[in-house]
């Protein structure tokens, strides 16, 4: 499940990419986002611990935000040899810097920031989508809010303009804008990502570590439309544990 590699516009991109939200402690994680901020953000080393469980795992490819200790990481496993693909997330208010930074990493792709594109401006995020396109990677989007923003993108100008969307999905609808009924939701969700016909990368599988990995990859085998993974680790044990489990479905 996740093995391997697909092929979109004829770039080879992994299945399964280690995600770093853990490794600049995102808000998501609540009172755990300071530990990870004192534990990981200012110590690449204990990032390359991680990169370097994952790429035993067989991870080839990393969902990067482009925070200097990150880029520090992936560069030391660069140099001990680790071939890994790069999927970017662009930075708001950064959109300038951060395309022409992962550029020089050779991102295979580059997705706008979720809060970019929740907003709507569909002129500037036409532009930066074209930027994106100009570097020859390919070009995606990120939502914090997948069935508002993908019922929006659905009769949006920039419909045609990307080819990666990244979207929170678990069982608990957790990092969702769900409402109330949970299977409708997910029903509608589906019938809408469909439409829009992306490549989907889903996130936030764990619900931010409220699942486990088995319940997580469990759920994602009722899913038809999910065709990568992300997934934030915070610890070279919790690399082994998750990507272990993923491996194995």
């Amino acid at each position: 499940m996740f093995e391997g590699c697909l092929k979109l516009n004829n770039v080879t991109l992994p299945r399964t990419l280690l995600g770093t939200s853990p490794f600049i402690g995102a808000e998501q994680f609540g009172h755990r986002a300071r530990l990870y901020q004192l534990d990981l953000y200012n110590h690449p080393k204990k990032m390359l611990q991680i990169i370097r469980t994952s790429y035993d795992e067989g991870v080839r490819g990393m969902q990067l935000l482009p925070y200097p200790p990150v880029i520090q990481a992936l560069e030391m496993a660069r140099e001990d040899g680790m071939e890994i693909d790069v999927i970017g997330t662009v930075r708001p208010d950064q959109e300038k810097e951060d395309i022409k930074l992962l550029a020089d990493l050779n991102a295979k792709a580059m997705l706008l920031h979720a809060i970019t594109t929740d907003q709507g401006d569909w002129d500037f995020i036409a532009d930066n989508l074209n930027h994106i396109r100009e570097t020859e990677a390919i070009p995606g989007l990120v939502t914090h809010r997948p069935f508002h923003t993908t019922s929006k993108l659905l009769k949006s100008p920039v419909k045609d303009l990307f080819e990666l969307y990244m979207i929170p999905v678990n069982r608990l609808g957790y990092l969702m804008d769900c409402e109330q009924n949970l299977e409708e939701e997910r029903k509608l969700l589906r019938e809408m990502v469909l439409k829009l016909d992306k490549t989907i990368i889903g996130k936030k599988l764990l619900a931010a570590g409220i699942m486990t990995p088995h319940d997580a990859f469990e759920y994602l085998k009722l899913l038809d439309y999910v065709d990568i993974v992300a997934v934030g680790i915070a610890s070279a044990k919790e690399a082994h544990e998750t990507f272990g489990v993923l491996s194995k479905k």
